[in-house]
């Protein structure tokens, strides 16, 4: 067995304690929601998404599987990420009246397609995402500072659980070779975006911001189109 130092350890827990920020992160996101605080919610959100992002380039750089290979960080991930992505923006579906009130158990529709899609072995590939990759604070946070209504809300949110069900191969964004320059850096520039609106929804400028930043996911879906044809074909 490979013999690692004790700062390479250090440091492998160290990326490790940095992925499990998330859960406080998602502690304090719920208690923001609870007392009616959407702008905190989303900013914890944000902040709590950025650590997912960048966990995976230290990992990958300290190769923290083979330094504490008894510590499964992917399951630690998967855990932070289905409550980040999915249950928390659920909640905030059902407490800030996102669906019509006879339909508030649809809230459940996105809980369990993303319960099968975070349990499939193929959930992910070398370069993709199979089945819609339970981006669910995304969608709801469009939903909600586009003020779309219950109706569409649920129509919406309803489709794309479907699609969790549906074996296409979405892009994944740090992976997926195609355009990965423009996927990369494109979504930097839209992430900002999506910030600054979250925490300022009452700005005068924030919809028509909201509609132009729409660019960047009809980007994501058409490319994910030509990389499911590439894995497909």
């Amino acid at each position: 067995m490979e013999s690692f130092s004790t700062g390479r350890k250090a440091a492998a827990w160290g990326v490790h304690a940095y992925t499990a920020m998330g859960l406080p992160l998602a502690l304090l996101s719920a208690l923001a929601l609870i007392h009616g605080d959407p702008v905190r919610f989303w900013a914890l959100n944000c902040l709590a998404v950025f650590v997912d992002a960048t966990d995976g380039t230290l990992a990958r750089r300290i190769e923290v599987w083979k330094v504490v290979p008894e510590f499964d960080g992917r399951r630690l991930d998967d855990i932070v990420d289905f409550i980040t992505f999915t249950f928390l923006p659920v909640l905030f579906l059902v407490l800030m009246d996102m669906f019509p009130p006879q339909l508030t158990w649809a809230a459940a529709l996105p809980l369990l397609a993303s319960g099968y899609g975070f349990c499939q072995e193929r959930a992910k590939t070398d370069e993709s995402f199979v089945g819609f990759p339970s981006y669910w604070n995304i969608g709801v946070l469009y939903l909600w500072l586009l003020d779309t209504t219950p109706w569409v809300n649920v129509t919406v949110i309803g489709f794309f659980s479907l699609l969790v069900f549906v074996p296409v191969h979405y892009v994944y964004p740090t992976k997926t070779k195609l355009l990965k320059p423009v996927t990369v850096w494109g979504g930097y520039a839209w992430a900002l975006a999506m910030f600054v609106m979250a925490i300022n929804p009452e700005a005068p400028w924030a919809h028509t911001v909201a509609v132009a930043s729409l660019v960047y996911p009809i980007y994501y879906f058409t490319l994910s189109a030509v990389n499911h044809r590439r894995n497909a074909g």
